[in-house]
């Protein structure tokens, strides 16, 4: 890898860093603590979000016919989400033990917790666990073909690729036939399991 890419690498993660730290606060400024999985807000706080609470009759009475309209295409894609769920949690847990590849943590990823939110009605609500399903689904799949790809053909492509993963940039360049044949060795290991 280039001195330029790994500086552009280092600077990315040290703004990722930064990112957080800013999440970070905004729990002091919108105050509420994280205790697990649940979310505690102030007894202040919680009742202003309350107060702005729309409900569901009403809600619905202010909607487009174009989002009544849509809800059994958006809804349906429960059922290939959840396939595609359980089957790379399958695929992970035979493959990744079989090459010795660190599990993904699927919890990292399908995180639903804004149903929480004392200022969503029950279909905002649901309608946010299911955002965070999908999402975190598509995410810990991402992750767990990425490690696969890094285990298998790390190699970056000739054309710029919208949107890479996070190990992407650790790949040798396309064409770099020497740092393939070194680095592949080191980036297989870098994915061991610990265990």
């Amino acid at each position: 890898m280039s001195a330029k890419i790994t500086e552009l690498a280092d600077k990315i993660a040290k703004l990722e860093f930064q990112l957080l730290e800013e999440l970070k606060n905004q729990q002091e400024e919108f105050k509420y603590k994280l205790e697990g999985k649940r979310v505690r807000f102030e007894q202040n706080v919680l009742e202003a979000h309350r107060a702005l609470k729309v409900a569901v009759l009403p809600w619905l009475l202010n909607s487009t016919i174009r989002s009544v309209l849509s809800i059994p295409f958006i809804y349906s894609m429960v059922i290939p989400l959840a396939f595609l769920d359980i089957t790379v949690t399958i695929y992970q847990h035979i493959c990744f033990r079989l090459y010795n590849i660190a599990r993904v943590d699927r919890s990292r990823y399908v995180v639903i917790d804004r149903h929480q939110l004392a200022y969503l009605n029950g279909i905002e609500k649901f309608n946010c666990m299911y955002c965070g399903y999908g999402n975190g689904v598509i995410a810990y799949t991402r992750e767990i073909v990425a490690r696969t790809e890094q285990y298998w053909c790390p190699i970056k492509h000739a054309r710029k690729v919208l949107g890479t993963h996070a190990r992407y940039n650790k790949f040798p360049a396309y064409g770099d036939a020497e740092a393939y044949k070194t680095d592949r060795i080191k980036l297989r290991e870098s994915l061991r399991d610990t265990d």
